[in-house]
């Protein structure tokens, strides 16, 4: 038998290391924001709620409390209590109040004064003798009370004087307990083992409507190349829709050297004007005006007029160049070469990109190619910028976005970075950790029923809403869904309900409220794209979606389920070709129901569930509804109805659920 063996030094390892762990006896698992082990920072939203979430428990039988610490840059920490959810679940919300980093502790402790009234509570209603479990309290409460603090003093003086039944009255007094709440030691004061890191965004960048156009388009008289007051022109259009962010592609000159020609062609004729995405010439590089636009001053006019229209401007930042960028000759170790000297365009074998090369972002380019990219962003954000779409980003390496979003948000928390990545579900996931502010989706290509439950589904899931935010672009200059090309208008209708209801962020591409489609046959590109050549556009010609848009956008600013703090539920339809789903606000009662048809080409109609329960109401109950098309108002009655949606009239429905307290 090992004999036993006494351990008499503090510094002996087994005693540090049980010491060490004495200090932590309450167990903190499971926190609903932590990222990877607290490798990246979860997403807050300047002004809403953050839920805060923990698995929180001990040994035995004593209460617990618990809370949650926080702060934004490093200022000085604010506490709110977590309660006791379900199951050793506990939970708060929190609010930062601004655009920052921010840092969420969580602490744990036994409540020994609590756990006292507890026991107390529980003898008395056994009829058992509590007198020495009085005195207990007493010295329990005298010691928790610091003797030098004059607000606790009259309460010590009465704890002291106070016997018997007045003693225990005192001690399950409101008084008591808000001191004890106040100045109590926290006994086994437990925090969880490390700071989780908070990224704070503004509201915009979890709810916005974005526009985009290509300016080059947009000139009053047809065959001109628009210029900047072109779309100055087209602010009040715009905002009219009911946008908020217009997002422009590249704005800077481009080059000559392999330019692309209309419809993609390898060969430019005379007065192509080539693809915006081949950056750079003679005139300039990234932080340059093509000058067929007008001047940076012009630019600056631009951002200016926006903001009083009450709309953003977004650039686009795309990490490439043509072979006349500036940075070539002035820094070829910034790129690719060939055996035979001549420069490496962009390749996605078998695809060649002839008007564009890559960067690299290792061996002699780093540092200064990071540090001159970002000094391209801040140039931007000189002249009134502060959302940027970036093309391509998991072309890039991660560590780069990484430090470029965090250089970023150090000069300008408030600055919101959109990843366009259509890649690997896990590479767009690590973008969003890194810090981009809103992702590109697979919505673009999610048409059936169950397909577009699952993606959404997943996206609020715990596991990425506190990661990842969608935006749910319709159509982009590069991307002609299919099933738009093949739709007709009731299509779009479609496609504008659901991106702009399932989701706080949604965008579509200019043409898109004209029921632009006309595709390259056999694939999902437009035909006469604007990305190589000018078009002359009559927006209001017969069959737009105008008013659609109008009505999606201000049902989104008016009714807070569809907005960042909405809840979504699916909901029970009996026919696959109509997705049918509740948005819900619970704070202000906002409560939606949606319909949207999936066949663009036929009638569809079948049997669905009001969610009377929500109201507290049987199956057989009623309650108010609103349609939000028509703005009439009428009673369902029951919990199963029926409803026709037709394509060529009414492809959506939404309704507002008006509780009986709000009716009036």
């Amino acid at each position: 038998m090992r004999p036993f063996r006494k351990h008499t030094s503090p510094t002996d390892r087994s005693v540090v290391h049980l010491l060490r762990l004495a200090e932590a006896r309450l167990a903190i698992e499971s926190i609903n924001i932590e990222i990877d082990s607290g490798r990246f920072a979860s997403k807050a939203v300047a002004g809403l709620p953050l839920t805060i979430e923990a698995d929180i428990f001990s040994d035995g039988h004593d209460l617990l409390g618990a809370a949650a610490r926080f702060r934004l840059d490093a200022e000085d920490w604010q506490e709110v209590p977590l309660v006791f959810l379900e199951n050793d679940r506990w939970g708060a919300e929190i609010i930062f109040q601004r655009a920052g980093d921010g840092e969420v502790e969580i602490i744990a402790w036994r409540d020994m004064f609590a756990t006292w009234q507890k026991d107390v509570a529980k003898k008395i209603a056994a009829g058992q003798d509590v007198g020495v479990e009085i005195e207990e309290g007493r010295l329990l409460t005298l010691a928790a009370l610091p003797a030098d603090r004059g607000d606790v003093a009259e309460l010590r003086v009465s704890l002291n004087e106070a016997e018997g039944l007045e003693l225990l009255e005192l001690l399950r007094s409101t008084g008591i307990r808000t001191a004890i709440a106040a100045h109590a030691r926290r006994t086994d004061l437990t925090q969880y083992g490390r700071a989780l890191s908070v990224q704070v965004d503004r509201k915009l960048a979890s709810f916005s409507a974005w526009y985009e156009l290509m300016p080059r388009s947009h000139a009053a008289e047809p065959g001109r190349h628009g210029t900047f007051d072109d779309v100055i022109a087209r602010l009040p259009y715009v905002r009219d829709l009911g946008f908020d962010v217009l997002y422009l592609p590249p704005i800077h000159p481009i080059g000559h050297t392999n330019r692309k020609g209309r419809n993609n062609s390898l060969r430019a004729e005379p007065g192509d004007p080539g693809s915006p995405y081949a950056i750079g010439s003679a005139q300039g590089g990234h932080d340059a005006i093509h000058p067929e636009l007008g001047t940076l001053d012009d630019f600056r006019r631009l951002v200016a007029d926006a903001a009083k229209a009450g709309l953003e401007i977004a650039l686009d930042f795309a990490i490439q160049c043509s072979p006349d960028h500036p940075w070539i000759a002035a820094h070829p170790e910034w790129f690719d070469w060939r055996p035979d000297g001549t420069i490496k365009f962009a390749e996605n074998p078998p695809k060649k990109y002839e008007d564009i090369v890559n960067v690299h972002f290792y061996g002699e380019s780093i540092p200064d190619l990071w540090l001159a990219l970002r000094d391209i962003v801040l140039f931007w954000m000189d002249q009134g910028v502060r959302i940027f779409r970036v093309d391509n980003p998991h072309t890039k390496p991660f560590p780069f976005w990484e430090w470029l979003i965090a250089e970023v948000r150090r000069s300008d928390p408030e600055v919101i970075f959109l990843s366009e990545a259509f890649t690997r579900p896990k590479v767009m996931k690590r973008l969003a950790k890194i810090g981009f502010s809103q992702s590109y989706s697979y919505f673009t290509w999610r048409n059936t029923k169950a397909e577009l439950q699952e993606y959404v589904e997943q996206l609020y899931a715990d596991g990425m809403r506190y990661v990842m935010r969608p935006n749910f672009f319709t159509n982009t200059p590069d991307i002609n869904p299919r099933f738009l090309q093949t739709s007709g208008r009731s299509g779009f209708r479609s496609r504008l309900v659901l991106a702009a209801t399932l989701t706080g962020n949604y965008g579509i591409y200019s043409g898109f409220e004209l029921c632009e489609a006309t595709p390259v046959p056999g694939k999902e590109e437009y035909l006469n794209s604007e990305k190589y050549e000018i078009r002359d556009w009559d927006f209001d010609r017969p069959g737009h979606i105008k008013d659609d848009i109008r009505l999606v956008n201000r049902l989104r600013r008016e009714h807070p389920a569809l907005g960042p703090e909405g809840d979504l539920v699916f909901l029970n339809f009996w026919n696959d070709e109509v997705l049918y789903y509740a948005r819900r606000e619970r704070t202000s009662g906002s409560y939606l129901l949606c319909h949207v048809l999936l066949d663009p080409h036929n009638v569809q109609e079948g049997e669905f569930e009001v969610p009377l329960w929500e109201f507290g109401q049987p199956d057989d109950g009623a309650i108010l509804v609103e349609d939000l098309l028509h703005g009439n108002r009428f009673t369902w009655h029951g919990k199963t109805h029926r409803l026709r949606l037709d394509p060529e009239t009414r492809p959506y429905a939404i309704w507002r659920l008006i509780p009986e307290d709000a009716a009036s």
